[in-house]
């Protein structure tokens, strides 16, 4: 590649990125992060544990979408030290493309989020994973996916929970929990909600026969605790049972275990994976708002819609295809994007399908 080439490209992500700070505003975060340490430095925060816990990672956001933003300043101005070892070694080229591949990679995904201005776009997500029609292999898929979230996190630098597993008697899973714990990330995932469907020769088939099968995801949004929906304790039940699958450190050997179920919805949440019974019930809560306090939007959203005469249906509906035979390709069935190497997509690779999903869903507001 020539020298004009390589300069024109840092040019260019250098460009990118000064639009990007002028709107994400890193002053402003820089103001944000020191209100909020002087709110955790107050003794007598930790008298309201709730408040406490909002702050705390309110403030650990902060600071994660600061250095994020200090970290690609930094890796741009790194490339010209790259295009210089590039020019005069012909071995260090192939480095110095992989390096600008991966920071232009990382400025589309925060050139993306600066797309996010939803009420609730900027807070942590909670995922859920349910397996639908398809038997083994739906429940066989929905742990492909619950692996493909947490090494989109993974490799992204991201923070990610495991707050519950239900296994499925065969193979899989029948549901699970994931808390994503970073920021945006409901901006993010939130387009992931709707029906997946698989379509493959099923491992599980004696004949090899093409299966197709199914899983849904929904996504909602951590509320803060000022939003918290006051839940009577009548309104509850409350079951403790023998946390189920692979163990380790006692967490199936004592009945630390937590379902919830609200009895007037019947939303049902439960968590396993932490060492304590009162931590269980404690995050299952949170599950248990989020989903009570998301369900009340839509149906707030949907009054709106019918009084408006909107009778369109749901965008989140059968949205993505894994098709892994006769031929291979992921494909999104709303935006038309596609991926031709499933592995990758089920390794993580899900920037561009949340990229070009955000973009879709701007385009529908706007309109």
């Amino acid at each position: 590649m020539a020298e004009a080439d390589f300069g024109r490209q840092i040019k260019d992500l250098e460009s990118l990125f000064s639009g990007i700070a002028k709107v994400l505003d890193p002053a402003k975060i820089k103001a944000r992060i020191s209100a909020l340490e002087a709110e955790a430095s107050d003794p007598e925060i930790w008298n309201d544990q709730q408040n406490a816990q909002r702050v705390t990672t309110d403030l650990s956001h902060a600071k994660s979408q600061l250095q994020e933003l200090e970290d690609l300043e930094s890796d741009i101005k790194d490339l010209d030290a790259f295009r210089e070892m590039a020019l005069e070694d012909d071995s260090a080229a192939d480095e110095f493309s992989a390096e600008l591949a991966r920071v232009t990679r990382a400025l589309d995904a925060l050139e993306t989020q600066t797309l996010l201005s939803g009420e609730y776009d900027s807070r942590g997500a909670i995922l859920s994973i349910r397996s639908g029609a398809g038997g083994d292999d739906a429940t066989d898929f929905a742990e492909m996916l619950m692996r493909m979230y947490l090494r989109y996190a993974e490799k992204n630098g991201k923070k990610a929970k495991v707050l519950e597993i239900s296994h499925a008697e065969g193979a899989g899973i029948k549901s699970a929990t994931v808390e994503m714990d970073f920021p945006y990330a409901y901006g993010q995932l939130s387009i992931e909600s709707g029906t997946h469907r698989l379509v493959r020769m099923s491992p599980f088939n004696a004949a090899g026969k093409r299966q197709t099968s199914f899983a849904a995801i929904e996504v909602v949004p951590v509320m803060e605790v000022a939003e918290a929906v006051d839940i009577p304790d009548a309104d509850i039940r409350i079951d403790v049972f023998r946390s189920s699958g692979p163990g380790g450190q006692s967490v199936n050997t004592t009945d630390s275990a937590v379902r919830i179920t609200h009895l007037p919805t019947g939303i049902v949440v439960s968590c396993q994976n932490e060492k304590s019974q009162l931590q269980n019930k404690a995050s299952a809560m949170r599950v248990l708002q989020a989903k009570l306090l998301d369900a009340q939007r839509r149906a707030d959203q949907e009054k709106r819609k019918e009084l408006a005469g909107d009778v369109k249906a749901s965008w989140g509906e059968q949205m993505r295809s894994y098709v892994l035979a006769p031929y291979q390709m992921v494909k999104d069935l709303r935006t038309g994007y596609e991926e031709n190497n499933p592995d990758d997509v089920f390794d993580g690779k899900l920037e561009g399908f949340i990229a070009s999903g955000i973009r879709w869903r701007k385009m529908g507001q706007a309109n």
